[in-house]
């Protein structure tokens, strides 16, 4: 990642941060749409869950430029997922979701280059936490 994709990742998630209610709970309703199979992994309160999605997207793009930190947050995040139950495939749901829910919260503000910088931490974010998944606990 280049210092130009997280300032686009950090600024459009600054868009984000004041409807965090709104977008977590279109991002279930795109999850859960495009793969209703995941709903069972979801057992606590969801707004709740929500909260706890905003917070750990918030703290992702507030890292992304100190790995230090990052990379064991993520590869915590990943061991835990995988106690959940959720699997490497889960994570094309998430990402999908993801972006469906910023094109949804963002508009004419999600262009291509902020999609594609999404994208590309995206799948730093989602590859660091399912290589930790594969990693014995």
């Amino acid at each position: 990642m280049n210092d130009h994709t997280i300032s686009l990742v950090r600024e459009s998630f600054d868009l984000v941060e004041p409807i965090a209610p709104q977008a977590a709970a279109l991002f279930y309703a795109n999850l859960f749409e495009a793969d209703p199979g995941v709903r069972g992994l979801f057992r606590g309160d969801m707004i709740v869950q929500g909260e706890r999605l905003m917070a750990m997207i918030g703290l992702a793009v507030a890292k992304l430029d100190d790995p230090e930190v990052l990379i064991p947050a993520l590869q915590g995040l990943g061991q835990r997922h995988a106690g959940y139950g959720v699997r490497d495939a889960h994570y094309d749901s998430v990402g999908g979701a993801l972006l469906k829910t910023l094109r949804q919260g963002l508009g004419v503000a999600f262009t291509a280059e902020v999609e594609a910088a999404w994208v590309e931490v995206y799948g730093v974010v989602a590859g660091t936490m399912k290589q930790a998944a594969r990693v014995p606990a």
